[in-house]
């Protein structure tokens, strides 16, 4: 198996040597500490020394599998913190894999750029967040509801399942109104709740824009602005 995954590396440039160091590392390390598990072992630009990820955060593991480092690497030459860039690679979200049919829509403007929401609606922040995207214009919003909490299921199917649900959804979060449908239509909450558990979702409200970048938080509409400017976005 490793003999076709290194020629597949051939074939695509990859560097040989690098990949075979990885999986040297893997093996080092199932053997000589199995409890510890790492997700993607990647070379660094120092030699001998590798980034992973253990429980959602960068680290940094030698080639003999016998030291485990945490905190930030600094490429002195530039200043530049590379385990900040590799917290921001390792939180994009592959777009592909949100069904935004099971989204609430929401144009504003011309609706160019473009935002992914999960929100539930009993979070606070989630409200606070809600109204900071009314103040962005040429958007489209895409906002999946979910509800993380036990009391927000029934009225997020709720909105779904009602005539308007991106105006019931707006009732709700930013005047208070309860929607008032039935909650007996067909929804996508549960694919909504699996989809997020997917991504490792475990709090609300998160942002993704289009690019795939991930934040949490009720971000202010002015450091969305920012943030697309500085993704261009």
């Amino acid at each position: 198996m490793l003999k076709k995954m290194m020629a597949l590396a051939l074939l695509l440039g990859v560097n040989v040597s690098a990949f075979a160091n990885v999986e040297l590392v893997k093996t080092r390390l199932a053997q000589q500490y199995p409890n510890i598990k790492l997700t993607h072992i990647k070379p660094t630009e120092m030699s001998g020394l590798y980034s992973a990820v253990m429980d959602n955060q960068v680290v940094y593991i030698n080639e003999q599998a016998q030291y485990l480092f945490v905190g930030s690497m600094i490429r002195l030459k530039d200043h530049r913190n590379l385990t900040k860039d590799m917290v921001l690679e390792n939180n994009r979200i592959d777009m592909k894999k949100l069904a935004l049919q099971d989204a609430i829509k929401t144009v504003k403007g011309n609706g160019q750029r473009q935002l992914v929401v999960f929100s539930d609606p009993n979070c606070p922040y989630c409200k606070t967040l809600d109204a900071n995207l009314q103040q962005l214009n040429n958007v489209t919003i895409y906002t999946f509801l979910y509800p993380l909490k036990a009391q927000s299921i029934i009225p997020s199917k709720q909105v779904w399942c009602s005539a308007n649900p991106a105006l019931a959804w707006s009732n709700l979060m930013q005047k208070g109104i309860q929607p008032n449908a039935a909650a007996n239509c067909s929804t996508p909450i549960e694919r909504n709740l699996a989809l997020g558990e997917q991504l490792a979702l475990f709090g609300t409200p998160a942002i993704i824009f289009e690019n795939g970048h991930k934040v949490m938080g009720a971000y202010p509409a002015a450091e969305i602005e920012k943030l697309w400017q500085k993704m261009g976005l």
